[in-house]
Formats: structure tokens, sequence, C-alpha cells
């Protein structure tokens, strides 16, 4: 009914490795990201990892203009980190799917 049961479940596993390695890939997609005016300076992995941060000396002396800062150039990071990382762990997983019949779960 559903044919090769075996082969089935080996391109399953296939389709994992190929998850985690993406995983491991994802971990030196460097993502970099800057204020509008240059004050802030935010480093992200695809994997939404934060690897630096780099505050003006000028933005030392407001906290809540650094508070701000900091949440805007943060989250537009991690919106363009996770835009990568789903693109391409949906392109992995996609890419060892076995055919099963009324599955298409990646489409």
């Amino acid at each position: 009914m559903f044919g090769d049961i075996s082969g089935m479940m080996g391109k399953l596993k296939e389709a994992q490795q190929k998850v985690e390695e993406t995983k491991t890939r994802l971990n030196s997609v460097l993502i970099n990201e800057t204020s509008k005016d240059g004050n802030i300076k935010i480093t992200v992995t695809a994997n939404r990892e934060i690897k630096s941060i780099s505050i003006a000396n000028e933005l030392l002396t407001d906290k809540e203009e650094l508070e701000d800062y900091l949440i805007l150039t943060l989250n537009s990071a991690i919106k363009k980190a996770t835009a990568i990382n789903e693109q391409e762990m949906a392109a992995a997983a996609k890419s060892g799917m076995p055919n099963i019949p009324g599955m298409e779960l990646f489409q």
C-alpha cells in the first residue's frame, strides 16, 4: 500500500541528517545589522545567536535611547536571521523527504 517502507525510513533519516547539517552550517552564517545612524552594530548567526554588539560612546549617556536602539536593531537582526533560518531549514527538510502519496507537507 505504501510501497517500500524501509526506503521511506531511510529517506526520513536522510532528511533528519540534512536538517542537522543545515543547523550546524547556519551557525556560521552571520547577519550584520546596523542602526540607521550607525550607532549600534549587531552580528547574529542565522540560528539567532548574538555574536557581537557594538555601541557608539555617545549612546552610553542616555539609557533610554540606548535601550530603544538595542531593541530596534536586535529585532531587525533577528527578523533577518529567522527568514534565512526558515528558508534553509525548509529546503533541507524538503530535499530529504520521501514521496508519500497524499502528504504534500512542504509545498
